[in-house]
């Protein structure tokens, strides 16, 4: 089931002192983070109105709606902010991590599991999934389109065909 809310970032630190703060960007990029205009503090998901964002050296400072003193945005600090799915739309296959972890990975043409899905590395060319096995092994699946088949939430499966040679026991 996909969470309605998800981790965006973090408050790390006041800035000035008209009550901005410092915000560490958990998602693709600081420029990202600094486009909404409502994020949700903490796991109660309680909204905050942004004023203004601006980017600074990959970091988010952010002026929240009645946050107006230093100490009020100390008070802040160490916050988990999080996103509204509904604020954001994706293209097509086009997924959150979030979303993507713990998807168990099948083979297309045995069915066999290779384990669940624990991170996704960002390495520019093309993502690559960390899958881990049942024995705990962490295994490399790249996310080309040869590779992955098809991502299905109602399975909650990711389906691959391994390249030759991909994995120690591949064919």
């Amino acid at each position: 089931m996909k969470k309605q809310y998800l981790e965006i970032g973090k408050i790390v630190n006041v800035h000035g002192l008209g009550g901005m703060v410092k915000v560490m960007p958990w998602c693709d990029s600081a420029e990202f983070l600094s486009e909404f205009e409502t994020l949700y503090r903490g796991r109660e998901h309680i909204p905050m109105e942004i004023e203004r964002a601006a980017v600074q050296k990959n970091m988010v400072l952010m002026k929240f709606a009645g946050v107006d003193t230093p100490e009020a945005a100390n008070a802040l600090r160490n916050t988990v902010l999080y996103m509204n799915r509904e604020d954001v739309e994706l293209d097509d296959d086009t997924y959150f991590i979030q979303d993507l972890q713990g998807m168990r990975v099948v083979d297309a043409d045995n069915g066999k599991e290779y384990g669940k899905l624990h991170d996704v590395l960002q390495t520019g060319a093309n993502d690559v999934y960390e899958v881990e096995s049942p024995e705990g092994k962490m295994l490399l699946v790249p996310v080309i389109p040869d590779v992955v088949l098809n991502v299905d939430f109602d399975a909650d499966t990711i389906t691959i065909r391994p390249l030759k040679g991909l994995f120690d026991d591949a064919d």
